[in-house]
């Protein structure tokens, strides 16, 4: 399913209800130079989703002082995506949230992500990308498993301390961690130092 990591990422463009309540066309291309996390989710007005969407919403702030615009997408419309901005969060919605979601009404979005289940709703992929476009980091749930808003800040965080310093990030590796040098010996001295 993850067969996009190393890839350019597939364009797309579509309309969203954006941070700000207005519907544009949002494509992928006006992202170019940012970090992009895309994440897809089944449905508006159901139950997991909300718990994401508004969990991603809480740590927009964390994202963007890494650089990282957020993007959710369902094959819903943009007016079912108005609807639930602005219904209630006790209410069955999902509140006032910053970032845009796009509508993938045709599905072609999830298709050409390899996330489009039973040719009915997304499931719950999340894609990295990096500055230039290309798919760095994807994981996929299935519809009833919801998604870590923290692991994938951690995420962001190893592929933005690879892409400064070179060092590749070992299992559990945090922020401010002793990462690895990529050779043999890199390995053997992180081991050495870290096994226990």
């Amino acid at each position: 399913m993850c067969t996009l990591v190393t890839k350019q990422a597939p364009e797309f463009s579509a309309n969203a209800v954006m941070g700000d309540n207005t519907i544009k066309e949002l494509k992928l291309s006006d992202y170019k130079g940012k970090y992009v996390l895309l994440f897809f989710y089944p449905l508006d007005f159901t139950f997991v989703c909300p718990t994401e969407i508004i969990a991603f919403d809480k740590k927009l702030d964390e994202f963007k002082k890494r650089d990282v615009e957020v993007i959710g997408v369902s094959v819903d419309s943009e007016y079912s995506h108005f609807a639930w901005k602005n219904t209630p969060v006790d209410k069955g919605g999902i509140g006032q949230i910053r970032y845009p979601l796009v509508s993938d009404i045709t599905k072609s979005i999830s298709r050409s992500y390899g996330v489009l289940f039973d040719e009915a709703v997304a499931l719950r992929g999340l894609f990295l990308i990096d500055k230039e476009g290309i798919v760095r980091h994807c994981v996929i749930n299935d519809l009833a498993l919801g998604r870590s808003v923290d692991e994938a800040i951690r995420m962001v965080e190893a592929l933005q301390h690879f892409e400064k310093y070179g060092e590749v990030c070992p299992a559990n590796w945090k922020e401010g961690e002793e990462a690895m040098k990529p050779s043999s010996d890199g390995v053997a001295e992180y081991l050495a130092k870290h096994a226990k």
